[in-house]
C-alpha cells in the first residue's frame, strides 16, 4: 500500500473517529438509551444517525456517478450481492444483539479504545475474537 493510502485511509479514520467521539456515540449510554423507547428515550442517536444520511447519501451517489475510480484506489468495491442468505440474517442478529446488550457497535468501539476503559477493551477482544471463530467455522454452519 503506497504511503498516500495508507495516510489518506489514516486521515479519513481519524476525521470518522473524532466525529464519533464528538456526537457521544462512543458512550454506551447513549446508545442503550436510544434503544430504550418505553423508558428515558434519548433520540440523539437518531440525528446523528440522520445527519450522516444527509451527508452522506448524496455524496456516495455524486462520488459513483462522476468518477471512473476512488482517489485513494484503482477501483470502486461495491456489493454486487442483493441476496438476503442465512449468513446475513445471522449475522444482523448477532450484530443487533451485540450493539443492544452493550451499547457499542465496531467502529465506535474502535474508538472508544482511546479512552482506555476496561470495558471496551473487553468488548473488543471479544469481537476480534467473534470474527476469528466467525471465520473459522462459517463454513460449516453455512452451506
Amino acid at each position: 500500500m503506497s504511503d498516500f493510502r495508507v495516510f489518506f485511509s489514516l486521515g479519513l479514520g481519524v476525521l470518522f473517529g473524532a466525529g464519533l467521539a464528538l456526537s457521544g456515540m462512543t458512550d454506551p449510554q447513549k446508545v442503550l438509551g436510544f434503544l430504550d423507547v418505553f423508558g428515558q428515550w434519548d433520540l440523539s442517536l437518531m440525528f446523528v444517525m440522520g445527519s450522516a444520511l444527509v451527508v452522506t447519501v448524496p455524496g456516495f451517489q455524486w462520488v459513483i456517478k462522476k468518477r471512473e475510480r476512488p482517489f485513494s484506489d484503482t477501483q470502486f468495491f461495491l456489493p454486487t450481492s442483493r441476496a438476503v442468505d442465512k449468513k446475513l440474517v445471522v449475522g444482523a442478529i448477532l450484530f443487533g444483539a451485540g450493539w443492544g446488550l452493550y451499547g457499542v457497535c465496531p467502529g465506535p468501539a474502535m474508538v472508544g479504545l482511546i479512552y482506555g476503559q476496561w470495558q471496551v477493551c473487553i468488548f473488543v477482544v471479544a469481537m476480534l475474537a467473534g470474527m476469528w471463530l466467525c471465520d473459522r467455522f462459517s463454513g460449516r454452519f453455512f452451506k
